[in-house]
């Protein structure tokens, strides 16, 4: 994925299911600022804490429910990406709710980690977003999608 970002130089940035950090990790050493993760499970933020403490970029956990940060969202970020545990149902109202709430800037990106065969279930266009890539990595595909700013 990062391969695909490039350089993320003053993009913010936010991970949505954020587990250990790593992704947002990625992100900062690509030169993202500010980095947001949002993490339900409040038993994982002192190993995120710890492994972010190198960091020197502006970053926030924030140790709540995914889809209510969504929906109450503070900024809009450049890369919103979101890797939600494999087992979960309606994976689709994530991106519901990122295109209803603007939580993606104009020319960001939305991408979701999925299961391969839950592809079928995932549109071309949900809400203002528009695929635009797809990428496949054994039993795992990346989804791409961008703001239509012509909504």
């Amino acid at each position: 994925m990062f391969a695909i970002l490039g350089d993320l130089e003053g993009a913010s940035f936010l991970d949505i299911f954020s587990g250990s950090g790593c992704v947002a990790i990625e992100a900062a050493s690509r030169g993202a600022s500010p980095i947001h993760m949002v993490e339900m499970d409040k038993g994982k933020k002192p190993t995120m804490e710890k492994n972010l403490s190198f960091v020197e970029e502006d970053w926030r956990i924030f140790t709540m429910d995914a889809l209510r940060f969504l929906a109450s969202s503070p900024m809009r970020y450049s890369v919103v990406y979101a890797d939600p545990p494999f087992p979960m149902e309606d994976k689709t109202r994530i991106a519901e709710l990122v295109s209803e709430h603007s939580v993606v800037k104009d020319g960001g990106l939305f991408i979701i980690h999925l299961p391969r065969e839950e592809r079928k279930l995932w549109a071309e266009r949900i809400g203002s977003l528009r695929l635009t890539d797809e990428r496949k990595y054994g039993r795992s595909i990346l989804l791409f999608y961008r703001p239509d700013s012509e909504e």
